[in-house]
């Protein structure tokens, strides 16, 4: 149907597909309303492998497994409105001939990012023009699950556009932050997060940009960004196919690290190459992950980007974590990346490469006056002004406003050809030659980088207007494509994280004030905020998938061990209860 029609469309599309999933939940079998049992509890408490165990043992049935996560999906999307495809009942069929419960994985519930395919279901990404178009066999990574032993249930929330922090669009509404309902859970993996933060399992999801890790980071769970080609990422579909200037890789997250190691070391085990063209055939190296958690460590501290400083409350995370590693006996030292390849030139590049299409694919399925991302409409306005209008754009900007940040990242953006492609393409593999150089090189060597995963906790909803930019923490290593993992500190204190002063001025004396640090830091507010997770990350090199979740359980084990007596964070970070 032509524009404007096709509006009508939208809505009938959106009002059937909600009365659908509406319908799912209600027509599911009675065990999953009741509330949750003691043996319910401690199916969910119990770590992978030991459930696995009693499930190959038959000490425990994988129905019974499936209807405890059963009753956990169906509490949370009543609190959140996290998943977009309820496969339960289906679940169920699959136990009984597709699921290989021989498997590392038997009988282990996992959830999915939307964008995964699943026989006979939709992945709409969000958009209406997708939906009713069931999916006739199951993708690749569904079947590598399955053969695994694991049980899909659930496809989650994300943003339409797939690019952006929040997780929301007008065919599955927001999705909400399982902590503070005012708030996102993340994005674009954010349905997936808001899930495991209130007793999922594992599950899997996709990261450009910082879509598993800001994710982890604002609910409270754990994640890690594989190199490309460690982690399957064919029978995917995508809001950008053929992108690959800055590589989308698929990768696992859960609700605790001892879960997500196990669920990477099973995957990787399975020998994904065997079911993806693109994945690498490199083994589970585990004498890398035992010599992470084995010896002193030399950390490199990144403590700010160089672009938006870490609020309050991530600034006391981060100097938690630092000196919770140095009373155990590890060295911290600020690190000075290579000056010619310094965080924001890099924020500037990765934004060219992701977006060099103009942002013509992500808009191309949207209906007449279906809902977008506000961070996606921001840079699609850049991105459609004319070449003379933009560079107009950018003289304001960069001599009437004086912003030469936002000035550099409005200068270039816009659609490439092959000819201005190319270039941008050579100046990336330039940018990870040094700082490949850079860490060889004496004094750095560290085994590896401590740095926020975001400038902020969780954003509320509709923020990414103003702080769709605000990325450079998690995007430069998606440049790099080096391994990252994000591991929760603590929570907002609303007395303890407040701002010293109006975010302007604290941003005029710290020598970042331009329009995307204010854009971050002007939702900042300790009172309002108070409770949401707040995390760390860890950065290892690339294809390091062992030592960075090796790395990740130091941090853990130093912050359990330790007790700020300012801040009182340290100490085990407390999970949701489940109710």
């Amino acid at each position: 149907m032509l524009p404007p029609f096709d509006y009508f469309t939208y809505r009938r599309v959106r009002n059937q597909k909600q009365a659908e999933r509406a319908a799912r939940f209600a027509s599911l079998p009675y065990p999953y309303h009741l509330n949750f049992t003691d043996a319910d509890k401690k199916i969910i408490d119990q770590p992978i492998e030991e459930l696995v165990r009693d499930v190959q043992e038959s000490t425990t049935s994988p129905l019974t497994v499936l209807q405890a996560y059963g009753k956990v999906a169906v509490k949370a999307q009543e609190r959140t409105n996290c998943i977009t495809e309820l496969l339960l009942p289906e679940a169920e069929s699959w136990l009984e001939s597709d699921i290989n419960l021989k498997g590392p994985l038997a009988g282990i519930p996992v959830s999915l990012k939307d964008s995964v395919q699943v026989k006979g279901f939709d992945t709409t990404l969000g958009y209406t023009a997708l939906a009713n178009q069931p999916f006739q066999e199951d993708g690749p990574m569904t079947r590598l699950l399955k053969d695994a032993g694991a049980v899909p249930y659930a496809k989650t929330a994300l943003p339409i556009t797939l690019l952006s922090f929040e997780s929301a669009n007008g065919l599955w509404g927001h999705c909400r932050n399982p902590h503070v309902p005012e708030y996102s859970p993340g994005g674009s993996t954010g349905g997936e997060a808001a899930l495991l933060a209130q007793g999922g399992r594992i599950g899997i999801g996709s990261d450009v940009a910082g879509s598993v890790r800001v994710p982890a980071a604002w609910s409270g769970i754990y994640s890690l960004r594989c190199s490309t080609g460690r982690w399957p990422k064919v029978g995917v579909s995508t809001s950008m196919p053929g992108q690959e200037g800055i590589p989308s890789v698929f990768s696992p997250m859960a609700r605790t690290l001892n879960d997500l190691t196990y669920f990477t070391k099973s995957i990787i085990g399975m020998q994904p190459w065997k079911y993806d063209y693109t994945v690498h055939p490199i083994s589970w190296r585990k004498d890398l992950e035992d010599e992470a958690k084995s010896k002193s460590l030399r950390i490199g501290l990144m403590s700010t980007d160089g672009v938006v400083p870490p609020t309050p409350a991530i600034e006391h995370a981060l100097s938690t974590t630092v000196a919770a590693l140095t009373a155990a006996g590890h060295t911290i030292t600020e690190i000075t990346p290579p000056s010619n390849a310094d965080p924001f030139t890099g924020l500037n590049l990765a934004s060219q490469l992701l977006n060099s299409d103009g942002c013509h694919h992500f808009n191309a399925p949207l209906r007449s006056f279906e809902p977008s991302d506000p961070g996606a409409n921001q840079l699609s306005r850049v991105a459609h002004l004319p070449r003379p209008l933009r560079y107009l754009y950018y003289l304001y900007v960069r001599y009437i406003k004086r912003d030469t940040v936002l000035a550099t990242l409005i200068k270039d953006f816009g659609p490439k050809s092959s000819a201005a492609l190319w270039p941008l393409v050579a100046q990336r593999e330039s940018y990870r030659a040094t700082w490949h150089k850079w860490w060889d090189a004496a004094p750095q060597q560290f085994d590896f980088i401590l740095c926020p995963a975001n400038a902020t906790p969780a954003l509320p909803h509709k923020a990414m207007h103003d702080a769709v930019s605000s990325c450079g923490y998690t995007f430069l290593w998606n440049l790099l494509d080096y391994s990252a993992g994000v591991l929760p500190v603590g929570h907002v204190d609303a007395v303890r994280d407040a701002s010293v002063a109006p975010y302007k001025t604290v941003l005029k004396r710290l020598g970042c004030d331009h329009a995307i640090a204010r854009g971050a830091w002007k939702h900042y507010d300790s009172v309002k905020m108070a409770g949401l997770p707040t995390a760390v990350q860890v950065v290892g090199r690339r294809w390091q998938e062992e030592q960075v979740l090796g790395y990740m359980a130091v941090v853990e084990k130093a912050l359990e061990e330790y007790r700020d007596p300012k801040s009182g964070l340290g100490g085990k970070y407390t999970l949701l209860e489940i109710d």
